[in-house]
């Protein structure tokens, strides 16, 4: 066999096994399902209500800690709706202020808005974990690009919220973030 049809078949190959590491071996792969039996079960409704204290890291794009943030939040709901308002504090002195709008459906599907997306970001919770995937726009001062977000939230048995969300541009990942939320009285 000629060697460019070789070389074409090996970087053929190399691509299948990269698609199938990503679709069923990697962060992306979870799917709400793969929680449906975990316990303690999420609701949003109660588990992002109140006070709550958020701490996290965000990663670049080669791994290392690019910022830490403390942030303060309020979620108030109505029945099936709330928002969600945060004040971040960043390790460089900088804040941001943002708002969510959140709308949890009968089958545990989650519609979300604020100012920084892209369209509207679509959720399932499920047992005790919960996905949210969305675009967001950075601000101006970061570049202004728009990212493809996937944020998991997993409730730990003591009412913690454990994040962990990747970022990305055209199906590369340039980010990362974990985080706690804990109601602020604990």
């Amino acid at each position: 066999m000629h060697p460019v049809i070789w070389l074409g078949l090996g970087v053929a190959v190399c691509a299948l096994l990269i698609w199938i590491r990503a679709r069923f071996a990697s962060f992306a792969a979870q799917r709400p399902a793969d929680y449906a039996t975990t316990l303690p079960k999420i609701d949003i409704r109660r588990h992002l209500s109140g006070p709550i204290l958020c701490e996290g890291i965000v990663y670049g794009p080669l791994g290392r800690v690019a910022s830490r943030f403390v942030a303060q939040m309020q979620g108030d709901w109505q029945g099936d709706t709330g928002t969600l308002r945060e004040h971040f504090r960043y390790d460089n002195g900088k804040t941001q202020d943002r708002c969510w709008h959140l709308t949890l459906g009968a089958d545990g599907h989650i519609l979300a808005k604020a100012d920084d997306l892209v369209g509207a970001g679509q959720g399932w919770q499920s047992g005790a974990g919960l996905l949210l995937r969305y675009r967001i726009q950075l601000p101006a001062d970061a570049g202004g690009h728009v990212l493809d977000a996937t944020d998991w939230i997993y409730l730990l048995e003591n009412g913690t919220l454990m994040n962990r969300s990747e970022f990305r541009k055209f199906g590369i990942k340039v980010g990362a973030l974990v985080a706690t939320m804990r109601p602020m009285n604990s």
